[in-house]
């Protein structure tokens, strides 16, 4: 296993540790969030924007201004880390056929 598999196994852990660390000490999520659904779809898939929209949410009362960019940033994170696995499947595949 090397060096790449490792940055990239935490990097996918990472924000799923803090939501948990979040979930256990603070009651953010139940702030945030109307419904238990959307927290948990988002610790499964999109990790970093259940965050950013829970910080807009908690520390800025809303998604507007800097919110909305930090929101979209987060989802292009999120959905790079979806395409990039297909990307890298496909480049693994090639190398065997």
């Amino acid at each position: 296993m090397g060096c790449g598999c490792i940055l990239t196994t935490i990097a996918l852990l990472m924000p799923r540790v803090l939501m948990a660390f979040i979930l256990l000490m603070t009651d953010w999520f139940g702030r945030a969030y109307e419904s238990v659904i959307w927290p948990v779809l988002g610790f499964l898939f999109m990790p970093y924007t259940t965050l950013a929209y829970m910080a807009a949410q908690i520390r800025g009362g809303g998604l507007s201004g800097g919110w909305v960019a930090l929101l979209i940033v987060a989802v292009i994170v999120d959905v790079a880390h979806w395409g990039g696995g297909g990307h890298a499947a496909r480049r693994r595949q090639g190398e065997r056929g």
